[in-house]
């Protein structure tokens, strides 16, 4: 049904994508809302009218974190089985699901996912790893498109990073990808202060909204949905500062406040890119520009980005510092951290 329309094609290609992520009921679940989607619900005029590319926006995963969000809930008793693998009649419970919760289920088309991916601090952790072995100082970290800020507790993560093992034994996140290649450089990064912004954040201490968060894992990942559950549990304790705004605004102000002394300044962000409009990218890249080259031995500045290559499915891990002027790739990783090549 409706299989030239571009949205439709977004879906069939995002399916094939979670089955290479290993997610195989993402993967029938956005087949079976390919198969059914048409005009007759908002939800389907919608999706069949969007304007822009359904995959930079993230609308098949829109759509199934609303219908992840049902099943947890258990209004719709059949999309439940469905999840749990009772039921693989999938095209025609979907249709049913969106006939019946049309209206709840097209809200979720207003925003893109925030899924606040916590297994991506692994190869930030990386990252900020090898910025503190080539500045030697705490860190103030900035964060872009923070979501709920989970990432923003990072340095209260464990990991097993290339056979090193860091950070508290008894972390309540634990954080180990595959590995290829040599564990990376650099020490235990001090983080002094840590802020972020988004334009919409997220509130886990809200336990609804910490529900819609979990939605947007995919429902056959248990691991990473435990690992999310611990990350609510440690923000709620250690709540992240992310304030509401335009990033690159508010960017600009912490970057214009006097930097202390002996603190790098480290500019954070994963997954973030794709989603702005071509002016604020234009006007974060002059930002940091311009900081950089007031930047000092002991005033340094650094960018980590976490963010697609060419290839959507394939996530470079890079690093900028000033004033030394370096451009790192580190890393090529997988969307959600699982594997890391280190370069």
């Amino acid at each position: 049904m409706n299989g030239t329309n571009h949205s439709i094609v977004g879906f069939r290609k995002l399916a094939v994508g979670a089955r290479m992520l290993n997610s195989p009921l993402t993967a029938l679940i956005l087949d079976g809302a390919a198969d059914v989607l048409d005009d007759s619900s908002e939800t389907g005029r919608r999706i069949l009218g969007w304007t822009v590319d359904p995959l930079v926006d993230a609308l098949p995963l829109r759509l199934a974190g609303g219908l992840h969000a049902l099943a947890r809930r258990g209004d719709m008793p059949a999309l439940t089985a469905l999840y749990s693998g009772a039921r693989d009649d999938f095209g025609d419970v979907i249709r049913e699901t969106i006939s019946l919760h049309d209206v709840w289920l097209s809200t979720w088309l207003d925003s893109p996912p925030q899924t606040n991916e916590v297994g991506r601090s692994g190869a930030l952790m990386a990252g900020l790893m090898v910025a503190t072995g080539r500045l030697d100082m705490p860190i103030q970290l900035l964060e872009l498109g923070s979501s709920a800020g989970l990432n923003l507790n990072l340095d209260r993560f464990g990991y097993v990073l290339g056979g090193r093992t860091l950070g508290s034994d008894d972390a309540a996140v634990r954080i180990a990808p595959i590995w290829n290649g040599e564990a990376p450089s650099g020490g235990w990064p001090k983080i002094a202060a840590r802020a972020g912004v988004d334009l919409r954040p997220v509130d886990v201490s809200d336990d609804a909204v910490a529900e819609r968060l979990i939605a947007y894992c995919w429902a056959d990942q248990t691991e990473r949905i435990a690992r999310l559950e611990a990350a609510i549990a440690v923000a709620r304790a250690f709540p992240p500062q992310v304030a509401q705004g335009d990033a690159a605004d508010w960017l600009a102000q912490q970057l214009a406040t006097p930097q202390t002394k002996g603190t790098a300044r480290i500019v954070m962000h994963s997954v973030f890119w794709q989603y702005l409009p071509q002016s604020t990218r234009d006007d974060i890249d002059t930002v940091i520009s311009q900081a950089g080259e007031s930047a000092t031995a002991e005033c340094p500045l650094g960018w980590l980005k976490f963010e697609p290559t060419d290839n959507l499915a394939l996530m470079a891990l890079t690093l900028q510092l000033w004033p030394s002027g370096e451009n790192l790739y580190l890393a090529n990783c997988h969307p959600h951290g699982a594997h890391i090549d280190w370069l």
